[in-house]
């Protein structure tokens, strides 16, 4: 037991982290003692938080440091503020039975208002609700009803005993309708929408039926909650839970105007939900025609083919029962001519012509002119219904849309201060792969940049706020070899060479290394990071590294000439040499091409130094270092279970450059090496690949050449993240050749939906510079389709999304010489039927003509399967596009 002067003892307590000891004493002090030992705990918590001990006893005085400290406050906001500072957490609660022992002689209404603003603050409430519970129990307040008190009382019940726990807890009433006010719902109602224990929906169902809520209060909460809308996650437990509470048909009439809202704008299982709600009292007559109209052209608006098909069913069955309201149906029906949908197209207009003798002529006018909006696949059946009065006006002149070529974005400086830099250092740090390049490189550089200034106040911060990284620890009895040894880890190297915890032999072995293993196709690239670290590790803090030379210009990688040439300059009146691998990688990214160039060849020229004659040379050398890339035959190689991986046999051959292996660091030589013609392969990937595409971004062929075969491999296996640099590539410069197609080709045939996605940015950005060859691109789909790497419901998704955007000719462009090749297939291509829909879709609207080998052979076949369906639409669209090229006015063929 602590004795002594009483504040003292307060003091000695919160030193030795004695949290439980506190409440005892603070009690014998009046306000002023505990005023003044207030300001002596401040000063405590300052000396505490610039420790760069973040140890278990550090912690231990920290949670007693919050219980001292929330005792001395005399008002709630300031205890708020203290016990709810970052810097003081206490996730495990270990502190909280003290804390409430602190505060036990407090008002009642103190207690709530502390309550209160605790309840308000996120973090805070997330991490100790139990704590703010407590108050609110204890000072008999209103409960709390912020979104994160509702969010954490969700999550503090147990889901085992789900319908026990929330019939004992107290504010069980209160907090249950506010769970349809949430802008997010929280996770447990998410999970388990099924009947077990555990499920929010059926245990509040449940309690319904008991009597503990009013059904018809819940009900109208998750409508409520579903006519608002959100993310679909965040939908599933209202809709769950109205689907478990079974409402009745009055009930469900009531809410008439609740689910046609839904239907128009809710995410596509909610409409469904509410499409099946309504479908009954539509067939019923309970639902007004106006609204059924109104519900239907909602619908054809929505591009889920199910939920439009549906509809169309429902439509058939209401006029089949009440010919009378066809009049009043069948325009809303003809909406339906426009969707992109050909099979939609094609319902729609066989529902309006088997009704078309109940409307009169004005309505049969107005059903014509709808009909222009159907493909020429339905065009023949729809000038046999209107005859005359279908409008033989010639379509509109297509536009193509591509967006706007992207901007270099300039970087901006380093951080002018430690503090700026370290912002930004910690979270690049800890979440590196989730890190652009062009931060990754403003952080080395302000590294460098502020260790060139003060080493020492550099590492003083570094230290502080890296003081529990992994590096700052003796090695593990796995780690005998010590930390580093071999590897950088990324920018962790570097920020352990700042603080002395590596070891200078692994340094040296690092900056030494003059091999890289060209057999692993990634290596290469990251080869060069990893020197660049190492160097960067060596001589931080030194005159020698007064900043960096390779730090980017632009976004992509590129750096502009003319501001090399001022930094050699810079580092000759200095007295400085050029690190070399640091230069290295400048002279890969510094742009050759404009009078700037020129210019700043010129000056490099003039400096006298050899770095600038070197820059000067490199200025005036146009030739890329672009390997040659191909791709082997099938007999290469099989794998054990017969499968043939294109990782393997895609081969990469590099012209011989003397001066790339005579100037240039070890790691870098592979650039100038010439290479067997051999499959590269790699399974690995560094902590900074997002920084890979950077060391390369004035040559495109060269950097899709040495990623492809570990993109190849991903899509192989179906990995999630494939093509991740895909769009850094088609941002980069330099020429445009087979490699970055075959790379494009390969993403457009990912497995999932968002690295698709991805490559149809990067094939979509290629058309907007120019510098996309689809008649190539289209030719290597299809050797991978053939092959069985790629299939062609995954391509016929990607062009799907790329033509979405208004790209109909771009695409068309790619898919015209892939059709050839799987209408030719010995053997029926699986999901051949959802590319020519795609290319029909395209042929529409772009109206290119011409024809395609091997269409009209499959056009001719009998059945109704996709393929064939959607090979006469693609032909017949195709000959509509000569007829209509054939018609138009000379000045707008030109």
């Amino acid at each position: 037991m602590i004795t002594g002067n009483p504040s003292k003892q307060v003091l000695k307590a919160v030193r030795r982290g004695r949290t439980d000891e506190v409440p005892a004493l603070l009690k014998p002090l009046d306000a002023a003692e505990r005023k003044a030992l207030l300001v002596e705990l401040k000063a405590l918590r300052a000396e505490l938080r610039s420790s760069t001990r973040w140890d278990w006893e550090w912690r231990r005085g920290m949670q007693a440091l919050r219980v001292a400290g929330v005792g001395c406050q005399t008002g709630a906001a300031a205890a708020a503020t203290w016990i709810g500072a970052r810097d003081m957490p206490d996730w495990g609660g270990g502190s909280h039975p003290a804390v409430l022992e602190v505060l036990a002689d407090r008002a009642p209404a103190w207690l709530g208002d502390l309550a209160r603003r605790l309840a308000d603050r996120r973090a805070f409430v997330e991490a100790e609700y139990g704590l703010v519970h407590a108050l609110v129990l204890r000072s008999g307040c209103e409960t709390p009803t912020s979104d994160w008190y509702v969010a954490a009382w969700t999550q503090s019940l147990d889901r085992r005993h789900l319908v026990s726990a929330l019939q004992e807890h107290p504010h069980t009433a209160v907090l249950v309708p506010r769970l349809f006010d949430l802008v997010e719902t929280p996770e447990p109602l998410v999970w388990h929408h099924d009947v077990d224990a555990g499920s929010w929906p059926s245990a509040l169902a449940a309690l319904a039926a008991e009597g503990l809520f009013d059904r018809r209060d819940l009900i109208e909460g998750c409508l409520a909650r579903l006519v608002r809308g959100g993310r679909p996650r965040d939908l599933r437990f209202p809709l769950a839970l109205v689907q478990r509470l079974e409402p009745t048909g009055q009930e469900l009439r009531e809410h008439t105007a609740d689910w046609l809202g839904m239907v128009a704008d809710a995410p596509s299982t909610v409409a469904g939900y509410a499409q099946q709600v309504l479908a009954p009292l539509a067939l019923s007559g309970e639902l007004p025609d106006a609204r059924l109209a109104e519900m239907s052209g909602a619908l054809f608006f929505r591009t889920e083919k199910k939920l439009v098909r549906a509809q169309l069913t429902l439509l058939g069955k209401v006029l089949k029962k009440r010919p009378d309201v066809a009049a009043e149906l069948l325009p809303v029906i003809a909406e339906a001519f426009g969707h992109a949908d050909s099979d939609v197209q094609e319902r729609a207009l066989k529902l309006v012509g088997g009704h078309l003798s109940a409307v009169d002529e004005g309505v049969r006018g107005e059903l014509a002119a709808a009909a222009e909006l159907l493909g020429p696949l339905h065009r023949p059946r729809a000038a046999e219904l209107f005859g005359a009065s279908l409008p033989q006006e010639p379509a509109p002149a297509y536009e193509e849309f591509l967006p706007p070529v992207p901007e270099r974005r300039r970087l901006s400086p380093a951080a002018g201060t430690v503090p700026e830099l370290l912002e930004e250092l910690v979270p690049l740090v800890n979440g590196r792969r989730r890190a652009p390049a062009e931060a990754f490189e403003r952080v080395l550089d302000g590294l460098v940049r502020h260790a060139a200034r003060d080493r020492a106040a550099l590492a003083e911060a570094v230290g502080g706020a890296f003081a529990n990284a992994w590096w700052m620890k003796e090695p593990s009895h796995l780690q005998s070899a010590g930390h580093f040894h071999g590897s950088t880890f990324g920018l962790d190297v570097v920020l352990a060479a700042l603080l002395g915890q590596v070891r200078q032999e692994y340094v040296d072995a690092g900056r030494a290394r003059e091999h890289v293993d060209a057999s692993c196709s990634r290596h290469v690239l990251d080869g060069v990071l990893e020197q660049r670290l190492w160097e960067a590790a060596d001589l931080i803090g030194t005159p020698g590294l007064p900043f960096l030379l390779a730090t980017p210009t632009w976004h992509t990688g590129a750096l502009d000439a003319g501001e090399l040439a001022e930094r050699l300059r810079l580092y000759r009146d200095a007295g400085c040499e050029p690190a070399p691998a640091d230069f290295a990688q400048a002279l890969l990214r510094v742009r050759r091409d404009g009078p700037a160039a020129a210019e700043a060849a010129r000056a490099a020229a003039d400096l006298g130094t050899t770095a600038g004659d070197r820059l000067a040379a490199r200025l005036a050398d146009p030739a890329p270092l672009a390997p040659t890339v191909r791709v082997t035959p099938r007999v290469h190689k099989a794998a054990a279970d017969g499968r043939w991986f294109l990782a393997e046999r895609i081969v990469l051959t590099t012209r011989e450059r003397l001066d790339v292996q005579r100037d240039f660091p070890g790691a870098f030589q592979w650039l100038g090496r010439p290479l067997d013609p051999s499959p590269r392969d790699c399974r690995f990937w560094s902590d900074e690949r997002e920084n890979l595409p950077a060391v390369l971004p004035l040559d495109r062929e060269a950097l899709a050449a040495w990623l492809l075969p570990q993109l190849a491999a991903e899509v192989e296996w179906e990995a999630r993240g494939a093509g991740w640099w895909l769009t850094a590539l088609a941002e980069a410069d330099g020429e445009v050749g087979p490699a970055v197609h075959l790379a494009l080709a390969c993403g457009l045939a990912g497995r999932h939906a968002e690295d698709r996605l991805t490559a149809v940015d990067a094939l979509l950005v290629l058309a907007a510079r120019g510098d996309l060859y689809a008649a190539g691109l289209g030719a290597t789909l299809a050797g991978l389709v053939q092959e069985g790497f790629a299939k062609p419901n995954r391509v016929a998704d990607a062009a799907r999304t790329a033509a979405a955007t208004g790209a109909y000719a771009t695409v068309w462009s790619v898919l015209a010489p892939l059709l050839p090749g799987l209408l030719a297939a010995e053997k029926p291509v699986r999901g051949l039927g959802e590319v020519l829909a795609v290319a029909a879709e395209c042929a529409e609207r772009c109206r290119p003509g011409g024809a395609i080998p091997g269409l009209d052979r499959l056009a001719g076949r009998g059945g109704s399967s996709q393929a064939v369906v959607q090979a006469k639409r693609l032909s017949i669209a195709l000959a509509y596009g000569l007829d209509q090229s054939a018609t138009e006015p000379a000045e707008k063929s030109q």
